[in-house]
């Protein structure tokens, strides 16, 4: 298998675009058109890590935290990254990052801790604005459904739980076909009325080019009408976070334990216990202190995340219990995300979680 049909997978899940701009996510040593034997997937990379994908017959390692964030301007083995690239190159190991393209899906890194927490009524914690188009066509009343089934196929009409959405509308279309055109309907050189359909739909950003090009290879005019609007509607299923309840609800101190029991944390940092139930959840996997305020807006009980700071606490102010579990702690269960995406496409395809715990924090 080449290197590029995995990556199309990856991407396809959680496309690049999604990636903040500080991130460096995508492929970092390899080539696209690589023969690809095995992958190990790990939260990050090591020495111990290229051991072992060597070791179990690997050629490609996927991890969750890029190796390079910054460029590189030299290869000399000065420092861990460039010794790891070096390695990795001779070994002719190819080395993929999802990042926090990861993050923001909905099915991602906190959708991942929130399973096995048992939460159930999951919703993304903040969506994103500005990434849904709205696109507009026009097509003749007789062809509208292959060029409607086209644009859904290749993304656009995803609502929610919905799909194959379009809003569609009766109209008269008129143009004049000049000389040098080949219309499908109508005369050159003469005026034509047709009876067409407005076609709308919307569809993610990143999807543009694929529905676009989906959009013009069925549509049956030689010069397609259509508009694209920008539109500020969150996204709901793209975004940082999740919100989500219990079964049902537990003590505080019950609460934490369980939290440490199922990421098999070192210790749960947390702010004062408020004497309430828990019910209400809300979690972001990996640092997730930009979100403190939307928990409390949201109504949560406690908001689970780490690499909290001492003022980051304060910003509870008896209204939610913060816990930090740690990094490693939070984002952990992301490898069996990227597994059993990797399982799904080639079940027959030789993938691997990494055995090795590659957590730098220890506690005394």
């Amino acid at each position: 298998m080449q290197l590029k049909e995995i990556t199309r997978v990856l991407e396809a899940f959680a496309p690049p675009s999604l990636q903040e701009s500080y991130d460096n996510s995508g492929l970092q040593v390899g080539s696209p058109e690589q023969k690809i034997r095995g992958v190990l997937i790990s939260l990050d990379l090591t020495d111990g890590i290229l051991q072992e994908a060597k070791a179990k017959g690997c050629n490609m390692v996927i991890v969750h935290h890029p190796l390079i964030f910054k460029g590189l301007k030299r290869l000399t083995g000065k420092g861990m990254v460039e010794r790891l690239v070096m390695k990795a190159i001779r070994e002719d190991i190819a080395i993929y990052a999802i990042h926090t393209n990861l993050d923001s899906v909905d099915k991602g890194v906190s959708a991942a801790l929130a399973a096995v927490l048992g939460l159930v009524d999951t919703k993304i914690l903040s969506p994103r604005k500005g990434l849904l188009r709205k696109l507009v066509t026009f097509c003749p009343a007789d062809h509208t459904e292959p060029v409607r089934e086209a644009i859904f196929k290749a993304g656009a009409g995803e609502i929610g739980n919905y799909d194959s959405c379009s809003f569609n509308i009766e109209g008269m279309g008129s143009f004049r076909a000049m000389e040098g055109s080949n219309p499908f309907v109508g005369k050159i050189g003469a005026l034509h009325f047709e009876k067409e359909i407005r076609i709308e739909t919307v569809y993610p950003a990143y999807l543009e080019s694929a529905v676009l090009s989906a959009m013009l290879k069925a549509h049956p005019y030689e010069e397609v009408a259509y508009d694209i609007y920008s539109l500020e509607n969150v996204h709901n299923q793209v975004g940082f976070g999740i919100l989500g309840s219990l079964p049902e609800a537990l003590d505080e101190i019950d609460f934490l334990a369980m939290l440490k029991e199922m990421t098999v944390a070192g210790c749960v940092r947390h702010t004062e216990l408020l004497n309430k139930k828990i019910k209400k959840v809300a979690l972001c996997g990996g640092s997730g202190s930009f979100l403190i305020k939307e928990a409390i807006q949201a109504g949560a009980d406690v908001f689970v995340a780490a690499d909290m700071k001492y003022h980051d606490f304060f910003e509870a102010e008896s209204r939610i219990i913060i816990a930090d579990i740690g990094h490693y702690e939070s984002e952990q269960f992301a490898k069996a995300v990227i597994y059993d995406l990797i399982q799904e496409k080639f079940p027959t395809f030789a993938s691997f979680i990494s055995g090795e715990n590659t957590n730098p924090v220890h506690y005394f």
